[in-house]
């Protein structure tokens, strides 16, 4: 099975994971330019990365249908020119919610790249092998988030937040062009084919351990997102710091998230999937409960790495079991996954939005470090009873 693995493709399909993440982020460090360029509060500009993530998430209930019948690789390249319509007509909006409309059609469109990425990952490697496989997909997904937290803030600061849109659109536009080269002709995956979407998600929500890995990913991007969202403008407004700066400072997540995927290898061989949770889980309450705490924005330097090792360490391993839920179905698996994911996503975002619009910052921040700490101890626990069950079956 490791043999069907391309280095080519997969390195091409990084680019276009590498350039979905980067649309998805690119609002963080832009929120307050966004608040100044449509006369609008902090919460109702936060509508650039809520409704982004409400269609990445929706937007899953059609890609892995379409990845497992029609070929992923096929689906991923369209996916990846579409999202550079999106972030087109985010660089030419002239009001929010035609900024809202872009970044609908930019989730949307972004849906179909990262999760079938994976999935065709999950079809190509075994599974001995797959959180490493995995974990350098990372590495592809956190220089997007660096490119768009960090680089799109120092762009808008230098020119103007639209430069950023339009660079997107144009690293979207390459990737798709070379990722449609490498398939030709549609592959059909005909262990899928002949059935609904409905019929194929009614097989993966019948399986048990598939509505806890579900369940326990919904909440993960629900505590997760509604933290990293708003660190760069927490950063700005608290410490009076450039957004350029802040955007940096959150980049180093991106970075934390680097060295996990450098290390994960060994870390799944010394702590096993159930103690890299825990460890995930840990790193995740110091950082945001750390964040809470701050008198002084240096501190947020360790606090944002810590964070993003943490969690790609949490949710590398749902990853991996996410892949290995339902494997005739695998495409609409991994696909439920990231509309799991980015559901989570947008509720956190909104209630976050709506809070600190009201109060303040560090009291999302504390629930969130508390909430997935629970969260990973809980499911630390399920891991090590389903090898178990495994292990006896």
């Amino acid at each position: 099975m490791e043999s069907r693995l391309s280095p080519r493709t997969l390195w091409l399909l990084s680019t276009c994971c590498f350039a979905s993440m980067a649309s998805m982020r690119v609002c963080d460090s832009l929120l307050p330019s966004l608040q100044s360029e449509f006369g609008v509060t902090m919460g109702s500009a936060a509508q650039t990365i809520s409704a982004f993530a409400l269609a990445y998430g929706v937007m899953q209930l059609f890609f892995g249908p379409f990845g497992d019948r029609f070929g992923k690789i096929r689906v991923i390249a369209l996916a990846t020119l579409a999202c550079t319509v999106g972030n087109i007509g985010a660089a030419v909006s002239v009001h929010l919610d035609q900024m809202v409309v872009a970044r609908v059609l930019s989730g949307a469109a972004a849906a179909g790249i990262v999760p079938l990425t994976m999935a065709w990952i999950g079809d190509t490697v075994s599974y001995d092998r797959r959180q490493e496989i995995l974990a350098r997909l990372l590495g592809a997904t956190v220089f997007g988030m660096i490119a768009g937290q960090w680089l799109g803030a120092l762009v808008a600061d230098t020119f103007n937040w639209r430069v950023s849109f339009a660079l997107l659109a144009a690293i979207s536009l390459f990737a798709g062009l070379f990722v449609m080269r490498e398939s030709n002709t549609p592959k059909v995956d005909h262990t899928a084919s002949g059935k609904g979407f409905g019929h194929r998600a009614f097989e993966v929500l019948s399986i048990p351990w598939a509505r806890t890995v579900l369940i326990v990913t919904f909440i993960e991007g629900s505590f997760a997102f509604s933290t990293l969202s708003f660190i760069p403008s927490y950063l700005h407004t608290t410490f009076d710091i450039p957004m350029s700066r802040a955007g940096g400072i959150v980049a180093l997540y991106g970075l934390g998230g680097l060295l996990y995927s450098r290390c994960a290898r060994v870390l799944v061989g010394r702590l096993g999937e159930s103690g890299l949770a825990r460890l995930g889980g840990a790193c995740l309450a110091t950082s945001y409960g750390g964040l809470a705490l701050l008198n002084a924005w240096q501190f947020a330097l360790l606090a944002c790495f810590l964070a993003g090792f943490g969690f790609y360490a949490l949710h590398n391993t749902l990853q991996t079991h996410a892949t290995q839920m339902a494997p005739l179905a695998r495409g609409t698996a991994v696909s439920l996954f990231s509309c799991f994911l980015f559901f989570g996503q947008s509720l956190g975002i909104f209630c976050a939005a709506w809070f600190i619009d009201r109060f303040s910052a560090p009291p999302v921040f504390v629930t969130s470090a508390a909430g997935l700490l629970l969260l990973a101890l809980i499911f630390s626990m399920l891991v090590s009873r389903q090898s178990t069950v495994l292990v006896k079956t």
